[in-house]
């Protein structure tokens, strides 16, 4: 059983989950992966809405199986269950999510699509969405946000290299009300494609992978468009890699 925390940088649990405004927060010390965790709990039920932090990650993992460095009291790592149908944009829509909340506490950030968001181009948060099917799906959606403490793998940051007195429970309060708060619509709207323009890391790159060519922007859908000498492509999956970042 992985340990349960009464309570999180000084604030008891069940004050945490009201001041949060989620139906459920299973708080725990240490557990191998809070989206594993997350995914048990909506198997046996939970809410959508429900939410799992945790202090430590011996497993935390980001896309394509890549291992996520989760030390203890430096970061956020959280999952929730969203009870809704995934969608190609659930990703970018917790991306920009995450940006407005940085912008509030006064940290100025960019989005790699499509699922990273980078602080002076270095890695401060990754987001990983995974989807369950059946009677009830869901979607376990995973955040890892470094916060406090030198960054935890080279080339990464942490939010206090931008806002020295930033706190976990501070940046929770704003970012948890802006997930639960989500559009549930397949597509992005005119309103969300301008956000993630103000702050697309990608654009006007020179894309070596995927595809060959220039990041112009995503689509509606959360497609990557990137301008080919054979006209626009649009990617749906992978890892972009540029030439020049």
């Amino acid at each position: 059983m992985d340990p349960v925390a009464l309570s999180y940088d000084g604030v008891p649990a069940p004050v945490l989950a009201e001041r949060l405004g989620v139906p459920h927060l299973a708080l725990h010390e240490r557990v191998g992966s809070t989206l594993d965790v997350a995914h048990r709990l909506a198997e046996d039920g939970a809410p959508s809405g429900t939410l799992v932090l945790a202090d430590t990650q011996d497993a935390g993992r980001g896309r394509q199986g890549r291992a996520w460095a989760s030390p203890p009291g430096h970061g956020i790592w959280l999952a929730m269950i969203r009870r809704a149908p995934e969608s190609g944009v659930l990703a970018l829509r917790v991306g920009l999510a995450v940006a407005d909340t940085l912008d509030a506490l006064g940290a100025t950030v960019t989005l790699k699509w499509p699922n990273d968001v980078l602080l002076a181009g270095a890695k401060l948060a990754g987001i990983l969405c995974e989807a369950r099917s059946g009677r009830d799906p869901w979607v376990a959606i995973g955040v890892g946000l470094n916060v406090t403490g030198p960054p935890p793998v080279p080339h990464a940051a942490a939010l206090h290299q931008a806002v020295p007195g930033a706190d976990r429970v501070g940046v929770l309060l704003g970012l948890v009300p802006r997930v639960l708060a989500m559009s549930t619509h397949a597509a992005l709207t005119a309103a969300e494609c301008a956000a993630w323009a103000a702050r697309d890391a990608l654009v006007g790159c020179d894309v070596m992978a995927p595809v060959l060519g220039r990041a112009a922007g995503i689509a509606p859908d959360g497609a990557l468009l990137v301008m080919t000498p054979d006209g626009e492509r649009r990617i749906l999956s992978g890892t972009v890699t540029c030439s020049s970042r």
